[in-house]
């Protein structure tokens, strides 16, 4: 139990430093102030609705509701340019988010951002923090824990290395390297289960990886892909090896799944060693790869389903206007999303076996209390 605080205590640490790096994309001061506004009326009179899609201007009076400017009523121009994940409609009694400037006490320019949805948000964290710590208890945080660490990780070192220039593919194996020992290390413990996990995982991410890079060639599937990408490249970000960063997704993408198996068979073996001190090395790797076939089944199917999500809408338009599978399946954002879930899906094949290998070599020692002492319970 000691030893476990400390791991927890030293990813705390961690955590902490991660969130006060200081980072070269900070905004710069543009004299703005971000409020919140309540919306006390709108007018629609220039506003043209065709079907779902609105385009036009809307004005929005809005009363701010906190910073310095708190209780002054302002009028805002809410501009519909007729796309409907941009867009944002507003009604009489919605909180937004402000942009105010303004000199001596008074506003001078206002912009609508959006709906203020930190509250929501905030509140949904809670209480999903709430019910793993509930359900979990110290495991559960230990859970919430390595959560908000992956969040850091992602946010203060893998995006800005990516906008930095260095390449992705190398990054995010260290950074996928970092979150899933960080991971595993609090959820499992410092011990040899941990360790063949740890290892399993890793092996199915290079695996998914080069097979991404190898099949990519083969698709003819670049980066351009991405959501936003070209965007990136319009911000100044011309240096970007954008397909080096869709292999690097692929991998990020996947190996939470494959920490998961490879979790749930090291676990597995190291239980099974302790309730059987004369268990055979060859007996407990086939053991894992018993439990791994049963795991792999559903969890393809689970990243499929996972994936297929983003691209719902997408396949719905080819299907309503009839279009030729085929052609359907030569679309380079089509071949992309075969190319991410097949790869992924592999890698997380290929974590079966090896973590299998890896418990069966390390968890198996001459001495039974050896492996009752490596062995814990999965949460």
């Amino acid at each position: 139990m000691k030893r476990d605080r400390m791991v927890v205590f030293v990813i705390l640490l961690l955590s902490l430093g991660l969130y006060w790096l200081p980072s070269q994309f900070t905004p710069e001061d543009d004299g703005y102030i971000r409020a919140k506004g309540a919306v006390l009326s709108v007018d629609n009179e220039h506003v043209y609705a065709r079907g779902v899609v609105r385009t036009g201007v809307q004005e929005v009076v809005l009363q701010i509701a906190d910073g310095p400017y708190e209780g002054k009523t302002i009028t805002c121009s809410n501009t519909l340019l007729g796309k409907l994940e941009m867009d944002k409609i507003f009604a009489p009694g919605d909180t937004a988010l402000v942009a105010v400037k303004g000199t001596a006490g008074e506003i001078q320019v206002a912009n609508v951002v959006d709906h203020y949805r930190l509250y929501a948000e905030g509140l949904l964290f809670f209480l999903f923090a709430a019910l793993l710590c509930w359900y979990a208890r110290w495991t559960g945080l230990k859970a919430l824990l390595s959560f908000v660490f992956t969040v850091l990780a992602l946010w203060k070192v893998l995006w800005p290395l990516f906008l930095l220039g260095w390449d992705p593919v190398f990054v995010s194996i260290l950074v996928v390297a970092a979150i899933v020992g960080t991971v595993t290390l609090l959820v499992i413990g410092f011990n040899r289960i941990a360790l063949a996990a740890f290892c399993g995982t890793l092996g199915g991410a290079l695996g998914a990886v080069v097979l991404a890079f190898l099949f990519g060639q083969l698709f003819r599937v670049h980066g351009a892909v991405l959501p936003y990408a070209e965007t990136l490249l319009h911000l100044g970000y011309a240096q970007l090896d954008l397909t080096r960063m869709f292999l690097a997704g692929i991998m990020l993408a996947s190996s939470g799944a494959m920490m998961d198996v490879a979790v749930d068979i090291a676990v597995a073996v190291g239980e099974l060693k302790c309730k059987r001190p004369d268990l055979k090395r060859g007996e407990a790797i086939a053991s894992g790869m018993h439990i791994g076939r049963a795991v792999v089944g559903t969890m393809t199917t689970t990243l499929l389903l996972a994936y297929s999500g983003s691209f719902m809408a997408l396949m719905m338009v080819f299907i309503a206007q009839g279009t030729p599978v085929v052609n359907i399946l030569n679309l380079t954002y089509v071949a992309a999303e075969i190319l991410h879930t097949l790869t992924g899906s592999i890698g997380v094949v290929l974590v079966a076996p090896c973590t299998a290998l890896l418990a069966g070599v390390l968890l198996v020692e001459p001495s039974s209390v050896m492996a009752c002492e490596l062995s814990t319970k999965k949460p």
